[in-house]
């Protein structure tokens, strides 16, 4: 038997006791190291039906040791430390062979291949089934701040490996929500490409920690702030924006603040709804050429390359560490915006 952290019923949180995972020919069964709490586990603790009629044990930011192996499964042995891909797709449809495995075919329209914590059981647990395609191996990592490399990092490195070809010498880039994922993309920004960063955050603590990832300025969000940004951009805005928050007010300030030609990528999952109207751009609105991309997850590639920056020591996720058991605690701390970075969850040996 094993402890599971688990959905019971809509908004309810239990640690369960429950079997160890069975695996099949080709899964592996990892003893889980770390599992981070994603403002995803949020939205599925809250959705006000049963995802399923068994309950289901979070957690899609996973980091352990492979305890089993499948026998169809070559090239993976019992030891080794990694951190699991969340998009388990088909792997032999066009999206899949052509590295976009976040939009596998297989999922339909919702473009959402299954992931672990959001239908087949999570990491929030101490042990994990797994397909061994989607494991990663990190070397020597520190499995909490490997954790959330598995969402946190590949979701900011896919939205921005996107808007690369706006961010030469002397481009702007702004990050809007200094959270899991705004803390990495700012250090991911600052190691693959030449724009300056600003930060945009409610809180002057999460700024600082922006500052101590690369941001060269802070702005406490308020009504100005798009003017403050096109203020330090010469009036045209910025090269890109990155919205890892997703409201009203951050879709608008990212309107009002992108530049012509300038890319705007919406990460969070706040249900902000930007206003984008087929009329002549006057200077105010949204500008000329300019982009907006919703983006899911990433690509295995890109976890992979978040996987060398962390290795380079160029990307490291400033974690708050919690006891399995103290799980529900910790997913109230983030609900309550208390938490600085990432909060994960450890199992107590």
């Amino acid at each position: 038997m094993m402890r599971a952290l688990q959905l019971t019923e809509p908004g309810v949180l239990e640690l369960r006791e429950v079997p160890i995972p069975r695996i099949g020919p080709t899964d592996l069964l990892l003893r889980v190291g770390a599992a981070g709490i994603c403002h995803s586990d949020l939205h599925v603790l809250h959705i006000p039906f049963r995802m399923r009629e068994e309950p289901l044990t979070l957690g899609h930011e996973i980091a352990g040791t492979i305890e089993a192996v499948g026998d169809g499964v070559d090239g993976r042995r019992p030891g080794e430390r990694g951190i699991v891909y969340l998009c388990w797709s088909c792997g032999v449809c066009r999206e899949c062979a052509a590295g976009n495995e976040n939009v596998c075919l297989a999922a339909g329209r919702t473009a959402m291949p299954p992931c672990p914590g959001l239908g087949p059981d999570g990491g929030m647990a101490d042990y994990v089934r797994v397909p061994a395609s989607s494991f990663v191996p990190i070397g020597d990592l520190d499995f909490a701040e490997a954790a959330p490399l598995a969402d946190a990092a590949l979701s900011s490195y896919h939205a921005i490996r996107d808007a690369r070809d706006r961010l030469g010498p002397g481009s702007v880039a702004v990050v809007v929500g200094i959270g899991g994922l705004g803390h990495l993309a700012v250090q991911i920004l600052a190691a693959t490409t030449a724009a300056t960063v600003l930060a945009v955050d409610v809180s002057a603590e999460k700024l600082e920690l922006a500052a101590r990832c690369g941001a060269a300025e802070g702005l406490v969000a308020s009504g100005g702030t798009a003017s403050e940004i096109l203020a330090r951009t010469g009036g045209r805005g910025a090269d890109a924006v990155f919205d890892f928050v997703g409201v009203d007010a951050t879709a608008r300030l990212a309107v009002d603040s992108v530049a012509p030609n300038g890319a705007y990528r919406m990460v969070g999952l706040g249900g902000g709804a930007p206003e984008i109207t087929a009329a002549p751009a006057t200077g105010a609105g949204w500008p000329w050429g300019a982009t907006v991309r919703k983006t899911y997850g990433g690509t295995r590639s890109d976890l992979i390359d978040s996987v060398a920056l962390a290795a380079a020591g160029k990307l490291r996720a400033e974690v708050e560490r919690y006891p399995l058991a103290e799980g529900r605690a910790a997913v109230d701390r983030l609900e309550r915006g208390l938490v600085t970075g990432r909060a994960v969850l450890v199992p107590e040996p």
